[in-house]
């Protein structure tokens, strides 16, 4: 149940279906879109919602999908159902197209992935395309939509004849007109002239009785006649002839094509009916495009989970007027059923109340909603709505009773799977009275569970949301220094009405603000007050949280970096000390065959057995203590590195808390051994120009200002050389090979921020490394939230020069291009 009927204008969505049918090429496409409807059916919804997003990813993504001539074919389709009827030429030409078109869609999705865009998929899957019905058309119609001369052997002689004869009247007509000219009787510039299908020559109206002949017709002022010579009337009634035959010729053609299509003319309104579907599709979908909606999660309970959601109507008007509109988070579930927003006049209450119940109903009657992916919807069997002036004088209803009318309405019928929204609830009548009547009210929809979106500046209504289950508070915020709205909700608080703040920002005369002040009592002023300093410090708690989250974030990437520095050294360690320990023992086997070569010696000498055994025994002696100290040696090492490691790891974490980095920088100068800030490869100063330096990474030389890059040691250096040799011995790494392979763009699309920023950061390495000046990153359009923080990290990173927008015709916002 939509309650009242005039939902659509109150929430604006009449306006939505106008700027839809802006974008309907055929007429039953507009008929679907008058006929769409808010359903309660969860799987219908999402059906709906599923082909419209399809089609949105089509029209930004599918650049090969092909071109519809979006034709209505119903009504001359049905024309033919009687035996004898006939579509005219043009229909004829209109029908072939449209089958083009069709036959063109179902090819394009049964060539496409399988797993893309199955519930459009769905639709194309039982459109049969006739080819016989397309050949017998193209036979008889030309590519300009006239019948063609050879569509029957009797209309080919008919017209060649009908051009003989016209050639001897041309003939004819031309050779009186230049004698009429040699006589003077006809203007020496005069030229033929066609009068009612007939050729004529212009002569003056006095010479007019000089050349024999019908006069046609006159010019406006009468001095002109227009003369069919005598000699060529004969020719033309000939041609006349000729004409009739052609027409009857004609209609007997289309008659017998309309007699061949005539069987399948269910199957040809099913495609016509399908072109009307996918027009009303891609109407809104290109509608969905231009108010930057996407399909949000669906759930089969009742929740209304809004992030980042839009009111389209005023996003479009802010849009002309160059204004930013603020978006709104709002969220009512079972444990929170009822919102009741609060705060001062003309701070955006009635827009939230709206923005929710207009995308809500977008939602269930099957379009995309201006709001992030993430946002949450539910389905509901009832949606009521209270808002703006009922009042009739026909029917006797004041402001107030229109209000009770509509409270009763909501009463009677509202159940736990409905929506209410209430604009100014309690508003019209005396105050202590309408808010009493408003709170019982209030608590009914509660006991009931009914969810709902209220509005209201009544005290005793904040009180029972704050000290009640299943209903909260939520307040428009209000800048207390600059005395103006921020058009922002705040769920968890009370609003203030500010209305002192703003009286005083308008000018009224404090005297009176005084005297009110003191009419309404120490209570509430307090209370007034109390709002405004939760509002000031919730605030400044927020920008301090905010800051505080910056802080950690820093700090667990520079955390994270090291751990990884520490694993990465503790496994060379292992390494190390294994090579060690097989270095250490092959060197002792060959000692030890040295000294079994000087125990055979002294064998064959005959020497004493007690003094081989004294030098074998000394011989594994100095063995395992060559192995010891070699392996303690190298242990040592590492662990000092390692100690040494975690002392920086130590040292730049606590600079990190105390949010000071160290920014120590030594002189640079020619064949200094730098990199860039924020980047790990390193190369050496070849050249200073000014401001910027010239750096070479061996092959690869780029140019940058000199403020953008930090100097390392030379230890640290040539330990990047090592690292790149062995890198490429181990792992085949090949600079050239990269740079031939380098791909200079990267798709993003589907992950979340945390997930795409190492990507992308890994992606400028490479492009910095293959010398890549231009590159590509597609992170799709959506609501922009991952667009704009890629932006703000490639802002921050050295060597970049420029950061905008693709080309319109190539994706626009949906991807950003870098020049380096």
């Amino acid at each position: 149940m939509i309650y009242p009927d005039t939902y659509e204008i109150k929430t604006g969505f009449d306006k939505i279906r106008k700027m839809v049918e802006n974008n309907c090429v055929t007429r039953l496409a507009k008929q679907k879109l008058q006929d769409v409807e808010f359903s309660s059916d969860y799987d219908f919804v999402c059906v709906k919602l599923r082909q419209t997003n399809e089609m949105q990813n089509i029209l930004k993504f599918e650049n090969n999908f092909p071109e519809c001539s979006y034709i209505d074919i119903v009504d001359f389709i049905k024309k033919i159902t009687v035996h004898g009827t006939y579509m005219l030429a043009a229909e004829l030409f209109d029908l072939a197209k449209a089958m083009h078109s069709a036959k063109n869609i179902v090819a394009w999705f049964k060539n496409c992935d399988e797993q893309k865009y199955p519930e459009l998929k769905k639709i194309t899957k039982h459109i049969i395309i006739f080819p016989a019905v397309l050949s017998k058309i193209e036979e008889v119609v030309n590519k300009f939509g006239q019948i063609k001369d050879n569509a029957s052997p009797e209309l080919l002689h008919i017209r060649k004849t009908v051009a003989i004869c016209q050639q001897q009247i041309s003939k004819k007509i031309h050779n009186i007109l230049k004698s009429a000219q040699n006589e003077g009787i006809v203007d020496d510039d005069a030229s033929i002239s066609v009068r009612d299908g007939r050729m004529v020559i212009p002569v003056n109206s006095a010479n007019k009785r000089k050349i024999k002949g019908f006069v046609h017709d006159e010019s406006a002022t009468g001095k002109t006649s227009y003369i069919e010579p005598v000699e060529i009337v004969e020719l033309n009634n000939e041609i006349k002839i000729l004409e009739y035959e052609e027409q009857r010729e004609i209609i007997k053609i289309l008659v017998a094509t309309a007699d061949f299509i005539r069987p399948y003319i269910d199957e040809l309104l099913v495609v016509g009916d399908f072109i009307g579907e996918f027009d009303f599709i891609c109407a809104k979908a290109k509608f969905s495009l231009e108010i930057e909606a996407t399909m949000p999660l669906i759930s089969n309970e009742t929740v209304i989970n809004l992030l980042q959601a839009k009111h389209p109507l005023l996003m479009q008007t802010l849009k002309k007027e160059n204004k930013e509109l603020v978006p709104l988070n709002l969220k009512i579930d079972g444990e929170r059923h009822i919102l009741l927003i609060s705060g001062p006049n003309a701070g955006g209450k009635s827009v939230c109340l709206k923005t929710a119940g207009l995308l809500q109903y977008m939602l269930q009657c099957g379009f995309p909603v201006p709001a992030s992916e993430n946002s949450e919807f539910g389905i509901f069997n009832d949606i009521f709505i209270d808002i703006g002036d009922e009042q009739s004088i026909e029917n006797d209803l004041s402001t107030y009773s229109s209000h009770l009318l509509n409270m009763k309405t909501m009463l009677k019928n509202a159940t736990e799977k409905s929506l209410v929204l209430i604009d100014e609830f309690g508003a019209g009548t005396e105050p202590a009275i309408g808010g009493a009547i408003a709170e019982a009210v209030l608590a009914q929809l509660v006991l009931h569970h009914v969810f709902g979106i209220i509005t209201t500046h009544y005290a005793n209504l904040k009180y029972f949301a704050a000290n009640n289950r299943g209903i909260v508070n939520g307040a428009m915020l209000f800048d207390t220094q600059k005395i103006q709205p921020l058009f922002k909700l705040e769920t968890g608080i009370p609003g203030s009405s500010f209305a002192f703040e703003i009286a005083r920002k308008i000018g009224l005369p404090e005297n009176i603000l005084s005297l009110a002040s003191e009419k309404i009592g120490d209570n509430h002023i307090n209370i007034e007050k109390s709002l405004r300093e939760i509002a000031r410090n919730r605030r400044y708690w927020e920008e301090k949280r905010n800051k505080v989250k910056q802080t950690d974030k820093y700090l667990q990437e520079i955390t994270e970096k090291y751990e990884k520095e520490l694993k990465k050294l503790n496994t060379e360690r292992k390494v190390v000390i294994a090579k060690a320990k097989e270095e250490a023992e092959t060197l002792l086997a060959n000692a030890n065959k040295q000294i079994e070569n000087t125990i055979r010696i002294i064998k064959e000498n005959q020497a004493e057995k007690e003094k081989t055994s004294a030098a074998r025994k000394q011989l594994n002696d100095f063995k395992q203590n060559t192995l010891t100290e070699n392996k303690n040696a190298e242990s040592n090492e590492i662990d000092k590195k390692i100690e040494a490691l975690k002392k920086i790891t130590q040292k730049r974490s606590q600079s990190a808390k105390q949010q000071n980095p160290p920014d120590a920088e030594d002189e640079i100068k020619t064949g200094s051994k730098v990199r860039i800030k924020g980047q790990s490869a390193i190369g050496e100063i070849i050249k200073i120009s000014g401001k910027n330096v010239l750096i070479a990474y061996g092959n690869i030389i780029t140019s940058i200002t000199a403020e953008n890059v930090e100097t390392v040691s030379e230890s640290e250096y040539r330990q990047s050389c090592r690292n790149n040799r062995a890198m490429q011995t181990q792992t085949g790494f090949n600079l050239s090979a990269m740079q031939l392979n380098f791909k200079p763009y990267i798709d993003v699309r589907g992950m979340r921020t945390e997930e795409a920023i190492p990507v992308i950061e890994n992606f400028i390495d490479e492009a910095m490394m293959a010398g890549c000046s231009e590159l590509k990153i597609l992170h799709g359009k959506g609501n922009g939230i991952l667009r704009t923080q890629i932006r703000n990290i490639l802002k921050n990173v050295a060597g970049i020069k420029y950061i905008g927008d693709e080309h319109p015709d190539f994706g626009g916002a949906g991807i950003t291009v870098i020049k380096m």
